[in-house]
C-alpha cells in the first residue's frame, strides 16, 4: 500500500483504493457519480477525511489539533511543502489505531497531485471547502464535551462547517458539470446546506450513544431527541427538493444524493423508533437493507414519484413526531 505512486494512474488507482478502505457508504455513492465529478468528490472526500482525523484523535489535545489543522489547510493551498504537515502529523498520530487512516495521511501528497490536477474551478471550490472545514473544525475542538454544544444555534453552525459546506461545493461541481443544474439552483442555494446538515444531523444522532461513551457530544446541551429528529426531518423534505433540481438525465449525480439521502431518511426513523438517546448501540443500517435501497436507486433516480413514495413511506415515524410536536 506504501509504494511510491508517480504518475496520474497510479495516483488515480490510489485515490480508489483507499477510498474503499476508509468508507464503506461513500466508496458506494462516489463511484455513481459520472467519471469526472467522481474524481473531484471522491478527491474532495479524502482532505476532508483527513480533516476528520485529525479531530477523531482522543489522545491529541485541542491545541495540536488545531495546530495540525492549520498545517494541513496550509498545504493544501501551497503555503507550505506537504511534508511540513505529513511528518508531525503522522508524529502525533503515533498511537492512532486506525491504519488505512495513517495510511491516507501518509500519501497526502498524492491527493494533493490529484487536486492539482483538477479543473481551476473545481480546485477553488475543494479549496474553498477545505478551508472552511478545517477553520471551523479548530474553532470546535476545544469544545468537545460530555454536556453537548452550547445551544441550537452552535449546533447547526457545527453541522454547517463539518456538512453544509460540502453541500455547497457539491453544487458548485455540479454546476460546473451540468449548465441546467446551475441554472435551476439558482435562488435555492440554502438546500444545498439543508441536504449536507441532514446527513451530518444524522450521524451525530446515530452515533450520539457511542460519542458519549467517550466523553464527548455533538448535541445541544438540555435538548431532547424528539426536537433534533423534527429539525432533521424538516432538512430532509429540504434535501428532497436539492435531488428534484437535478436534471432526470443526471442519474448519475441523482442517485449518489438519493443514495446518501435515502439511508439518512432509513436511519433516522430508527432512531425516532427509540424513546430517548440513553446508551443504547448505534441505529445501523443492515448491509441487507443498504444493498436493497441502491438497486432501488437505479429505479427511483429518475422518477420523482417513486422517490416522493420512498420519502413519504420510509419516514411514517418521523412525520408523526414532526406533527405532534
Amino acid at each position: 500500500m506504501n509504494a511510491k505512486l508517480d504518475n496520474p494512474n497510479s495516483d488515480l488507482a490510489y485515490q480508489k483504493m483507499i477510498l474503499g478502505s476508509v468508507s464503506r457508504t461513500f466508496a458506494l455513492t462516489i463511484p455513481l457519480l459520472p467519471p469526472a465529478i467522481e474524481i473531484v468528490v471522491g478527491n474532495t472526500y479524502l482532505l476532508c477525511r483527513i480533516v476528520d482525523t485529525i479531530e477523531d484523535a482522543a489522545e491529541l489535545s485541542p491545541i495540536e489539533k488545531q495546530a495540525l489543522s492549520k498545517l494541513f489547510l496550509e498545504a493544501v493551498l501551497g503555503m507550505i511543502p506537504v511534508a511540513s504537515f505529513v511528518t508531525p502529523c503522522l508524529d502525533a498520530l503515533r498511537g492512532y489505531s486506525n491504519v488505512d487512516e495513517l495510511d491516507l495521511i501518509t500519501h497526502t501528497p498524492t491527493i494533493l497531485r490529484i487536486l492539482n490536477t483538477l479543473p481551476s474551478s473545481d480546485q477553488a471550490a475543494i479549496s474553498r471547502c477545505v478551508s472552511i472545514m478545517s477553520e471551523g473544525m479548530s474553532h470546535f475542538h476545544n469544545r468537545q464535551t460530555q454536556a453537548g454544544l452550547k445551544d441550537l444555534a452552535e449546533f447547526e453552525e457545527y453541522c454547517y462547517v463539518v456538512a453544509g459546506v460540502v453541500g455547497e461545493l457539491l453544487t458548485m461541481v455540479f454546476g460546473h458539470y451540468s449548465p441546467a443544474f446551475a441554472k435551476n439552483i439558482i435562488g435555492h442555494e440554502k438546500l444545498a446546506i439543508d441536504f449536507g446538515q441532514a446527513l451530518q444531523m444524522t450521524n451525530i444522532l446515530k452515533d450520539s450513544p457511542e460519542d458519549y461513551a467517550r466523553g464527548v457530544s455533538w448535541r445541544p446541551a438540555n435538548m431532547s431527541q424528539t426536537p433534533l429528529l423534527k429539525i432533521a426531518y424538516e432538512k430532509l423534505q429540504s434535501s428532497l427538493s436539492y435531488i428534484f433540481l437535478i436534471p432526470r438525465q443526471e442519474i448519475g449525480m441523482r442517485r449518489f444524493c438519493l443514495l446518501a439521502f435515502g439511508l439518512a431518511v432509513m436511519t433516522l426513523e430508527k432512531i425516532a423508533a427509540r424513546k430517548e438517546f440513553g446508551n443504547k448501540p448505534a441505529a445501523k443500517l443492515s448491509r441487507n437493507t443498504v444493498w436493497i435501497f441502491y438497486s432501488f436507486t437505479k429505479l427511483a433516480a429518475g422518477n420523482d414519484f417513486l422517490m416522493k413514495a420512498f420519502f413519504y413511506t420510509a419516514s411514517s415515524g418521523l412525520r408523526k413526531l414532526s406533527v405532534a410536536s
